[in-house]
């Protein structure tokens, strides 16, 4: 697992873009939000916190919720304006000297650091390792570190135990669990822990109710740094619908609503990564287990796919915009079964295609 420095990869680059170069016409697995999302019980309820939009945001209830959820107190909750401004904060706020990214993973971390002025150290975990992390692969020195879990894109769910092994005195570790409610049981999930020295945890309320319109997220921390970390927000940097949807996102009904949703996605990865497996003899390879909402594939001439896959009405994501793949990598959000088996034999056509 090399450690290394440098940009090189397009960072700015994300699933969104492959969607909106096709307009409506094209199947979106390249963003790893949940199809038929919002539910209209939350588009109900976001609509009606808009009779209240004269007056400036209140957050208290929505913190509380939140902390009540993770069963923290409130000076451990900090709520976003979704979790790509909580990587701002952190780039901006936090004084530190060695930032590393373990890559590959979301790469809004390592560019907000960049932007800030930072000199930012790699991790590059290995595909013939099946993207594992090894702590000792971490310098030392480090004093800030930022891995996702499960990761974006490798779906790659790193045992807590093991996470935990990289916090340090002085050190903060941020674990981005963007898409741990997308895990039967959030196993493996750090929110909520106290007893990890310098742990910053992330969550993003977008991916699972479709509302990345709406940009809310939150971090969970020791009050010190949600405290540094609010220092450098804006005033009201949530607004009222996003304060309500984060409060109406961790209610009993929608945490089980969740976590039926997560079972589903399970089921439904397990029926593409199955359908993928039939394309072995294509190249087609996943890298795995895979325990999110998407998987991560290597298949030979990947770029010259994904525009043929395009012509069939389907976006994917491009993989070597991540620090660590190259060009024979794709990225596939998990969608219900009907669309993945219509998806599979599309991919099917298209490798034939590329391979001439």
């Amino acid at each position: 697992m090399p450690t290394e420095g440098g940009a090189g990869h397009d960072l700015r680059h994300h699933g969104d873009a492959e969607v909106r170069d096709g307009g409506a016409a094209l199947v979106d697995l390249a963003v790893n939000v949940r199809t038929n999302t919002p539910p209209s019980w939350l588009r109900e309820h976001l609509a009606a916190s808009l009779t209240t939009l004269a007056a400036y945001p209140d957050g208290r209830a929505a913190r509380a919720a939140v902390a009540a959820h993770h069963r923290l107190p409130v000076e451990r909750v900090l709520l976003t304006a979704g979790a790509a401004e909580a990587f701002v904060l952190l780039a901006r706020a936090l004084k530190v000297r060695r930032p590393v990214v373990v890559h590959p993973q979301f790469t809004e971390p390592e560019a907000a650091l960049r932007d800030a002025g930072h000199s930012v150290d790699r991790v590059l975990l290995r595909a013939e390792d099946g993207f594992r992390l090894d702590p000792g692969a971490v310098p030392e020195s480090a004093d800030l570190v930022v891995v996702g879990n499960p990761t974006n894109p490798t779906s790659v769910l790193h045992p807590a135990g093991v996470l935990a092994e990289l916090a340090r005195p002085g050190r903060t570790l941020v674990v981005d669990e963007a898409f741990m409610d997308a895990v039967p049981g959030e196993r493996e999930a750090l929110a909520g822990r106290t007893d990890v020295p310098g742990l910053v945890v992330l969550r993003s309320l977008t991916k699972t109710w479709g509302l990345a319109g709406l940009r809310i997220g939150y971090a969970l921390a020791a009050p010190e740094t949600v405290a540094e970390l609010a220092r450098a927000q804006p005033l009201w940097p949530v607004s009222t619908p996003a304060l309500a949807a984060a409060e109406a996102c961790v209610s009993p009904r929608a945490v089980a609503e969740a976590a039926h949703a997560a079972h589903r996605i399970a089921a439904d990865r397990a029926h593409l990564v199955a359908g993928l497996g039939a394309l072995a003899a294509h190249g087609v390879t996943v890298a795995g287990p895979a325990e999110g909402p998407f998987v991560l594939v290597r298949l030979p001439r990947a770029a010259e796919v994904r525009r043929c896959l395009r012509e069939l009405g389907f976006a994917v994501r491009r993989g070597d915009t991540f620090p660590g793949l190259d060009a024979d990598w794709l990225r596939l959000a998990v969608r219900e079964r009907a669309t993945t088996d219509v998806f599979l034999r599309a991919l099917e056509r298209a490798v034939t295609t590329a391979r001439g």
